[in-house]
């Protein structure tokens, strides 16, 4: 019963929304990396970005102004990766915090002897557990082209990360993945990950993927979603280990447009 009135409820969410035909053509216009998408995946990502506008509040910045245009544009892209696996994989969290540009946040920290210092460092966004999701507009406005980075992405990947109740690189995995797999194959890649970077070399992905085994997800779901090919020549393991979380082949979507 619960489940047919939320169907209910969302079917008559969707079927009141204001979005204009022109804004969702210039929205899809701005973002090249849903190309190769089916007019049904079009369809079901449309309806997951109305429902995330409407269940999540946007918050701009000292004032900064967060139009429905812009909305659109982090709903897509936020709701890109949750496409098969449904909006209940962003509950426990409502917030998107919106700043213009970069932000540099005065933190405190304990050193190895025990020592407070208050740290400050620039951002381009973050994601707190059971928290908000903190964005620069300047790094999202065009973050959906084709180039292997999406902040947007890779904080939202962060929050299914965190789903575990841990942020480690290791979101809930669905009924018949291998955990064992999936901690092998990570752990496998990030160590490689982490040796290529201190050598220099450039193999198409952010370094800052070698920081932490979270990052590393995190980074990686930016690259699937935009560059997948890289992750398939480099560690096809975890490529196939994706295709099966996101459950969407992001390389045989792309490829003709690559």
């Amino acid at each position: 019963m619960f489940q047919f009135f939320e169907n209910w409820q969302n079917n008559h969410i969707i079927k009141q929304s204001t979005i204009t035909p022109a804004q969702w053509s210039d929205a899809f216009a701005a973002l090249p990396l849903l190309k190769g998408l089916s007019s049904d995946e079009m369809q079901r990502l449309q309806e997951l970005a109305i429902l995330f506008c409407h269940n999540k509040v946007f918050e701009g910045v000292r004032g900064f102004e967060i139009t429905p245009p812009m909305q659109l544009l982090v709903a897509l892209q936020a709701c890109l990766p949750i496409l098969e696996l449904g909006l209940d994989w962003y509950d426990g969290w409502t917030t998107l915090i919106i700043y213009p540009s970069g932000f540099a946040p005065k933190r405190m920290i304990r050193d190895e002897y025990g020592i407070e210092h208050f740290v400050q460092s620039s951002l381009g966004g973050e994601a707190w557990h059971r928290g908000p999701v903190v964005l620069a507009w300047d790094e999202v406005e065009y973050a959906g082209v084709i180039d292997g980075r999406n902040l947007v992405i890779h904080e939202f990947a962060h929050k299914l990360d965190m789903q575990n109740d841990a942020v480690n690189g290791f979101p809930p995995l669905h009924a018949g993945m291998d955990i064992n797999a999936w901690s092998q194959a990570f752990s496998r890649g990030f160590d490689d990950f982490q040796h290529r970077c201190s050598l220099g070399e450039n193999i198409g992905i952010d370094c800052y993927g070698a920081t932490l085994p979270s990052e590393f997800f995190a980074v990686l779901s930016e690259v699937f979603f935009e560059k997948p090919g890289i992750i398939h020549r480099y560690y096809s393991d975890i490529y196939d280990l994706m295709v099966q979380f996101y459950r969407q082949d992001t390389m045989a979507r792309l490829e003709p447009w690559s």
